[in-house]
């Protein structure tokens, strides 16, 4: 497994792994995969690489991408300020749970350090197994709603 920035060649990917991280509980039908054309979806790969915060890192494997974490400061769903990037990240089912997410996201921490940002956020679902992760790389709930934890992590 090969961890590294993302090409610019390769900003397309980010909408296929936008799909891949909607969480769908057990036993519900997975949305149609042009549920990311929606604007609140949109805005987070729509135009990526012009914003300040936008960055991206993938996992390869076998010379294809299997994986990706990105950020951007943007008014999504984890939105806490206009300094703090907000994180997503989507792994295929298949790459999942074998510790590829974490080495992702610690990447992705390591590097918002170097470029000086402070702190990064995130939304997660409550029923969502990566929540656990989260907060293993750091992250800590601000606040919640009925279905999401909004996270921030101190840098």
């Amino acid at each position: 497994m090969k961890i590294r920035k993302i090409y610019p060649d390769e900003y397309a990917v980010l909408k296929d792994f936008l799909y891949e991280a909607i969480f769908i509980p057990e036993g519900v039908e997975p949305p149609s995969k042009d549920i990311v054309e929606l604007p609140e979806l949109r805005l987070y790969y729509e135009d990526f690489g012009k914003g300040r915060g936008d960055h991206a890192i993938v996992a390869e494997e076998d010379g294809m991408i299997v994986g990706a974490v990105w950020t951007r400061i943007m008014n999504d769903y984890g939105h806490v300020d206009d300094d703090t990037p907000s994180f997503a990240i989507s792994l295929y089912k298949e790459c999942r749970g074998k510790g590829t997410g974490t080495c992702l996201m610690k990447a992705m921490l390591d590097l918002l350090r170097q470029e000086g940002y402070k702190r990064a956020s995130l939304a997660v679902q409550k029923a969502n197994y990566a929540v656990r992760m989260y907060e293993k790389v750091g992250f800590r709930t601000i606040s919640e709603n009925d279905e999401e934890y909004i996270m921030v992590c101190e840098i």
